[in-house]
Parts: C-alpha cells; structure tokens; sequence
C-alpha cells in the first residue's frame, strides 16, 4: 500500500501527523542528510581558511555557492543521497560522494578529497545530530512548552483568591486558593525550562579514534585540537569534547533528555489533577456544537485531552529514558548501537509536542464551577481546627491539639455551629472567642508567594 496517513504504522506519520509534521525540519532522514552536508560544507570551507596549500586555489567567492548545497537541499537531493547509499550501504559514505558530485559540478573538482578529509562518520553524526536537536528545542518545542506555562500562569493568577478545600492523602485538609494550587505547577515547569534553555550543546570532533590521527599524520605542524575548537565553536556554535573516543559519549545530550523527562513529569503531575478536578466537578469542560463524549452516554464530556496528553508523555519519557542511559554507554572505543537508537529521538519530541498541545486544548477548554468548590468547602468545617488549636497554643490554652481532635472524630458531621459551640465553651477571653469565630473555610487560606492583598 502507498504510505500516507491511513496506511502509516507510526500514529506519528498517521493520526497525529497534523500536530508533529513540523519537528521533520529536524528529525527526517532528510533533515539529518541536510545537516550532515552543512557540517561537511563548512568542514571543507575552514580547511580552505587555515589555509592548506593544496586548497589555495578555492575561491572565497565560491564559499555562498557551497553553502547553497546545503541551504537550498531539496527532497530531491535526499533521493539522489539515498540511491547512492543503496549501493555503499552506508549512509555517511553516500553523503560524502553527494559532496564530491557538487565539487565537480562547481568546477572545483580538484579539490574534492579534501571533502570528509581525516573524518570517521561520526565526527559528522555527532555534530549534525546535537545541532539538530537544538534546533528542533529552540525553534519548536520550547516555546510551546512557555506558552503553555503561560497559560498555567495566567490561569493561576486568574483563580488567585479562589478558596478551595485541599486533599492531603485524599482527605480534607486546610483550605488553599485554586490560583495558588496551579502556580505550584508553573513555578515547576519554568524552572525546567530555565534549565534546558541553560544547557550547553557539545559535539565529537576528532578523528576515527579521537586523536586526530590522520589529520597529523597528513599535516603534523598544524594545531588540529585547536581548529577542531574553533570550528565547532565559530562554524557550528557548538563545544567541543575533548577527550572522546571514536563516537561522543552523549553525556551532554543525556543531560538533556533528563531536563525534558522531568518537564514531562510536571506536566503528567498536573494532569492527573486537572482531571481529578474535573471528576469533582471543580472544573467544566466547554466543548464545540457536534463533539461526542461517549458512543452511549449522551451527557459525558470526558478529559480527553489530559487523557491523551497523559499517555503521550508516558511514552515519550520511556523513550527519553532509554536515551539518557543507553546511549552514554558504548564498547571500547566503538559500537553501533547508538546510531539506530539517536534515530528514534524525533519519535521522543513527537509524543511530547503531541501532549504539549493537547494540554493546551484541555486548559482552554475549561471553566469555574466556583459554586461546587463552595460546597465541599462549607461541608467540612473540620479543616478550621487547625486554626483554632494553633491560637489557643498562642493563648497557652491547655492541650488544645487533644481538644480538637475530640471534637472533630466523634462526628462526621462537623458544622459552622458545632464549630462555635466548642467555641463558645472555651475558657479564654471573649475577645480571642471572637478571633475564632471569624475563622471560616472559606478565609483559612493564608498567603502565598505573589499573593498580595
């Protein structure tokens, strides 16, 4: 069957390809074939700069012609790479011919051995992959994830002096305010998304062992350490490793892939209670003239879009997972484990934005039902007895935390009145018995970072 959205396997490329199409700017195989020939472009063009004897006959004014092979890389380009590597079986190799298939084309064919000159494979890989992957974090992903912690914000701001009856262990607990509840969540998230815009991207450079061997077996009085410094630094924006072997130990990418899960984890943390509150009927869902919630139940409105966002942010932390401890380890100097698996990391991004939007959607789609929060709030009186021990403490009333804990179990039923009869048989002044009474569920708040009356 010819591929397309019906017939793909991955709901990637198939259902959910409208929410992840843009992330094949960075994860594609043709992408990567793309940012494999800038690396190799401006590769031979600092090679030309330092410069080499045999590469003074290149023209600085051919430098723009050779960055259009990869600036202007069409699909087509992509299928011509990839009809070669059908015959060298390697991938790498078949973007080195594409090259050298240019050069002659540019009329700089004399020159064209200099292209991949002293590189292994994954002096290319390993810096096209942690430029991609860059790319796709800063262009794409991040911004989403500060909008949605905008949108957290913006509602917890919003819902600021809400009273509400918090649930420590799932039970009554002192009154909080949902703003403040919500704010919990954004403060979490923007300090993972502090964290990822601070992390440093780092690429492999160095030759088939690290040790630039052939580079200064071919040209020992050049500082290739240096140039190989300066080239990730100056032509990439990336830092170098300086002691590698022939592939990157992915350290810094694992450290990445840990930032993002435990972004992931916040928002799977506020998931669940969004639509807990949703079961509580603390939040309703607006929905569009048309949507079914249930095949068979007329009147449901399901959390959907939690639900989904849940799922995709489970699957891509298991992946995210698997990155950060799989790909740091490597035989010796060398396996190949690492290739096929760092061909998965769009698969990761993909989930992730899938549940980034989704969240965006549930978020908008939810209002107040500020009367239901007022009633769990005036049914449980209870929860004004921490105040009330915590002032008689103040006034040294004797044993005031045993009082309370008589009064509140011996009923179930605990109301404003039974509240103010226990009130009103303590022996303390009636000025203190005041100070009580004006405790309710629905002030017992307190105060909270940003919270300013």
């Amino acid at each position: 069957m010819e591929l397309n959205a019906l017939t793909a396997i991955s709901p990637l490329d198939g259902r959910y390809h409208g929410k992840t199409k843009e992330l094949s700017d960075w994860f594609s195989e043709y992408a990567l074939i793309r940012y494999r020939l800038r690396v190799e472009v401006e590769y031979f063009i600092a090679l030309c700069e330092l410069p080499l004897p045999e590469l003074t006959g290149v023209n600085k004014l051919s430098y723009p012609l050779l960055r259009s092979v990869y600036s202007h890389f069409l699909l087509s380009d992509a299928e011509k790479v990839k009809e070669t590597e059908r015959v060298t079986n390697h991938d790498m190799k078949a973007v080195e011919y594409f090259l050298k298939d240019k050069l002659e084309e540019f009329g700089l064919g004399d020159f064209k051995e200099f292209v991949h000159f002293g590189l292994t494979s994954q002096d290319v890989n390993n810096t096209a992959l942690p430029l991609l992957v860059h790319d796709a974090l800063h262009n794409l992903y991040l911004p989403v994830l500060e909008e949605l912690a905008c949108k957290m914000q913006e509602m917890g701001q919003q819902w600021m002096k809400v009273p509400m009856l918090s649930r420590t262990h799932g039970q009554p607990a002192s009154p909080t305010t949902l703003g403040k509840e919500l704010l919990v969540f954004w403060e979490r998230l923007q300090r993972q998304i502090d964290g990822l815009k601070g992390l440093g991207f780092y690429g492999k450079f160095g030759g088939a062992v690290g040790n630039f061997n052939a580079h200064y077996v071919a040209y020992p009085s050049v500082d290739w350490h240096g140039f190989g410094e300066s080239f990730l630094a100056d032509k990439l924006g990336l830092k170098r490793q300086r002691y590698t072997t022939q592939i990157s130990h992915y350290d810094d990418l694992s450290a990445l892939f840990d930032n993002l899960r435990r972004a992931h984890v916040v928002l799977l943390d506020l998931c669940k209670d969004v639509w807990t509150y949703v079961s509580m009927d603390y939040f309703g869902q607006e929905v569009k003239k048309g949507e079914i919630g249930s095949s068979t139940m007329p009147h449901k409105v399901n959390p959907i879009d939690f639900e989904n966002a849940e799922g995709n942010l489970g699957i891509a932390n298991s992946l995210l997972g698997h990155f950060s401890e799989k790909l740091p380890i490597s035989r010796l100097q060398r396996d190949l484990t690492d290739s096929t698996v760092t061909r998965n990391i769009g698969v990761a991004f993909g989930h992730g934005l899938i549940a980034l939007r989704s969240m965006l959607k549930g978020l908008n789609k939810l209002f107040l039902n500020e009367e239901r929060l007022h009633v769990d709030l005036d049914a449980h009186w209870e929860v004004v007895a921490e105040a009330i021990q915590t002032i008689l403490r103040r006034e040294m009333y004797p044993e005031p935390y045993e009082s309370l804990k008589e009064l509140t179990r011996k009923s179930a039923n605990i109301s404003k009145e039974s509240i103010h009869e226990f009130v009103d048989c303590l022996e303390v002044s009636e000025g203190v018995k005041e100070e009580l009474r004006r405790i309710t569920p629905f002030n017992y708040i307190g105060k909270h970072g940003g919270h300013r009356e």
